[in-house]
């Protein structure tokens, strides 16, 4: 059932009538709970809050199926400003961004003179960016993409995802390149000819790219709110010797608040992805597809 319940909410994340609708009647029946709100204002005033704690913050202006070159610019502009406000407030924080939102579905080049334009405002500003990894068609393209910017700029990371047979090449691919990745397991339904269909077999497979990446020598963001990766990693860095300042953790805004706080008071660098904008609704579904809890808790809301 667990299974059937995440297919159907990955399917209807890429629905395009389904996301339309979901920008024009707005964040309803709980996604308030997953997404800062709408505006870059509310995303800040939600990067304040978690500072406060102590918590280290990267966000996102929500932005899927962009297909055409004016709403790139668009999206692109977006970035620029949220990377000028971050700095103007001094706040703890990263920017993440999809290059689909940057035109990658429709032209390389622009993409490629977009993201430009946001690393040159980055630079400026001394903002990290980081290009999240989205589904399987286009991971060898933004690690292209990712390749070849990291030539050119060093305030640039991006996102490998543990589910991918191909993922521990990728490590080794990109090593030469010291990069800062974020390790996900991944969220995206991918085919079994790509992507390992076992749970186990993607946990180990997790485990196995954090030991990679982490001995390489290179900064680690492991992002899971699962316990049992969380204890793997405290247990690997202890028994290597690996500084805690080459690796941190991150966590969804909105998810597993307690073991957040319970991170940063045992002294581990603790990053919030914090999501805002108005185009929320594919976000929102694979957060529902991945914990069936998430699914309970928008119930709960609707009944209310």
């Amino acid at each position: 059932m667990e299974q059937v319940m995440r297919n159907f909410f990955l399917y209807m994340g890429k629905n395009k009538v389904a996301t339309k609708v979901a920008k024009r009647y707005g964040m309803r029946f709980g996604a308030s709970r997953f997404v800062a709100g709408a505006s870059l204002n509310s995303s800040v005033n939600a990067i304040k809050k978690l500072n406060e704690k102590g918590l280290s913050v990267t966000i996102d202006h929500l932005g899927e199926f962009v297909d055409n070159a004016a709403e790139a610019d668009e999206m692109t502009n977006h970035c620029i400003e949220a990377i000028e406000r971050i700095a103007a407030e001094n706040l703890d924080s990263q920017l993440s961004l999809k290059l689909t939102s940057m035109g990658l579905d429709i032209d390389s080049d622009m993409t490629m003179k977009n993201m430009r334009r946001i690393l040159e405002a980055a630079d400026q500003h001394n903002v990290f960016v980081t290009i999240d990894m989205e589904d399987f068609e286009r991971c060898g393209k933004t690690i292209e993409i990712f390749t070849n910017l990291k030539r050119e700029y060093t305030n640039i990371g991006t996102v490998l995802q543990a589910y991918l047979y191909r993922v521990a090449e990728d490590v080794e691919k990109l090593n030469d390149l010291s990069p800062n990745l974020r390790l996900v397991k991944g969220a995206y339904k991918e085919s079994p000819k790509v992507a390992f269909p076992d749970k186990k077999d993607v946990d180990e497979n997790f485990k196995k790219i954090i030991k990679m990446h982490l001995l390489n020598g290179n900064y680690t963001a492991i992002a899971t709110h699962d316990d049992r990766i969380i204890e793997y990693t405290k247990k690997l860095v202890e028994e290597y010797n690996i500084p805690r300042s080459q690796f941190e953790f991150q966590m969804l805004y909105g998810i597993c608040v307690d073991k957040q706080d319970k991170l940063l008071k045992e002294g581990f660098k603790m990053r919030v992805y914090v999501p805002y904008g108005k185009d929320w609704y594919g976000y929102f579904m694979r957060r529902l597809a991945e914990r069936p809890a998430n699914v309970a808790f928008v119930l709960k809301g609707m009944m209310k």
